[in-house]
């Protein structure tokens, strides 16, 4: 029988103060639960957000937590009635569920699964409960995750298994940034070969929108950021040319609808500000521009003139890319191994979990894109 197991997690005491590594106990998987051995974890904006920001753009969660949603392992137990998953399957675990049963799953509009999500959101699992914690106080799980925990328990029905010779140190990029940025472009976007392509923001979820647009067939594909060292990275994922808005004295819609000689075809807001996203949307042209809200914030409010929708622009958000969670995410990671899409070049760095904060402040200062937490 499964025993409870001690292991090492980075745990958010509370908003605003660094990680600590500490002891925790990882209780064994309930029904329908498995309990997940975690080798790579991402520290994607999101997680600093939420401990940094929480008040400004996220709504609250309990604390204690352990945060991080962009990960992968290797299975280590089942819990009774699970039957997709065996010990030593190698998995990424999904803060998007898909229980393939309701009528979201069922529908092919749609990826919103909402299995558990009432609890995940606020740290627990389908009983109410966490199954992490130190000397006895509940800890909770970051969107039902926790992958900033050497072992992590997950439902069953947020999990996806994946080849059992994919690198879990690249393919844990497609439990967040990736799959959102790439599947914005191709799945929600939907762009078209030879069309005109604004990406804002170039994190990692950018740099895959970048890469979505360019494996469509986009023919000009522009970078918006305010940080220039991001470009040369940008044209590895084919970015075509760059534009700092700070560079500007005009509005960055007004220098790009100049520039495309009356706005791009599609734009990807990738930064999760309302008024970049407002900025993403006025930067489409009119009569049939498109853009899509990938980046992330819960409270804001986005401005949008009623003459710039009224003129036949589209407004779409996308949540994790358009993906079915559990079928698609095996899918992206084939084609990974086939090349037909990139993940190494998202790495920037490389960090054990007890350099954790060095992550964050690296994700801060725009210095990294993607750095990789080895458990």
């Amino acid at each position: 029988l499964a025993a409870v197991i001690r292991c090492k997690a980075a745990v958010a005491w509370e908003s605003g103060k660094p990680l600590s590594i500490e002891d925790v106990e990882v209780a064994p998987p309930k029904v329908h639960e498995v309990r997940i051995k975690v080798v790579a974890a991402g520290v994607c904006h999101t997680d600093w957000e939420y401990l940094y920001e929480a008040e400004k753009g996220m709504k609250f969660r309990p604390f204690p937590l352990v945060l991080g949603h962009e990960g992968a392992g290797i299975v280590e137990s089942v819990g009774p009635e699970v039957t997709t998953f065996s010990p030593g399957d190698k998995v990424i675990p999904l803060f998007l569920p898909q229980c393939g049963e309701c009528e979201r799953c069922e529908s092919a509009k749609t990826n919103h699964c909402r299995k558990n999500w009432a609890n995940t959101q606020v740290g627990v699992l389908a009983d109410g409960t966490s199954r992490i914690s130190y000397q006895g106080q509940q800890v909770y799980q970051f969107l039902g995750v926790s992958a900033f925990s050497q072992y992590t328990v997950v439902p069953h029905t947020s999990l996806a298994k994946i080849r059992s010779d994919a690198p879990l140190d690249k393919v844990f990029l497609l439990g967040c940034g990736v799959s959102t940025g790439y599947g914005a472009a191709v799945n929600t976007a939907k762009v078209e070969k030879n069309s005109t392509c604004a990406v804002f923001g170039l994190g990692a979820v950018g740099l895959a929108a970048v890469m979505g647009c360019q494996v469509a067939g986009a023919k000009r594909i522009i970078g918006v950021d305010i940080n220039p060292d991001k470009f040369a990275k940008a044209a590895v994922f084919g970015a075509t040319e760059c534009v700092n808005p700070k560079d500007h004295t005009m509005p960055i819609q007004e220098v790009l609808v100049k520039m495309t000689d009356g706005g791009v075809d599609y734009a990807v807001e990738c930064v999760g500000s309302p008024s970049i996203m407002t900025a993403a949307f006025e930067s489409t042209k009119d009569s049939c521009g498109s853009c899509v809200i990938a980046g992330w914030t819960e409270t804001g409010v986005m401005n949008v003139k009623v003459e710039k929708i009224l003129m036949g622009r589209t407004l779409r958000g996308t949540y994790f890319g358009g993906w079915k969670s559990v079928e698609d995410v095996p899918k992206l990671v084939n084609d990974y191994m086939k090349q037909k899409l990139k993940l190494d070049e998202f790495i920037t760095h490389s960090l054990p979990l007890d350099q954790i904060n060095v992550a964050f402040d690296l994700l801060r200062t725009g210095k990294s894109i993607r750095t990789v937490i080895s458990l």
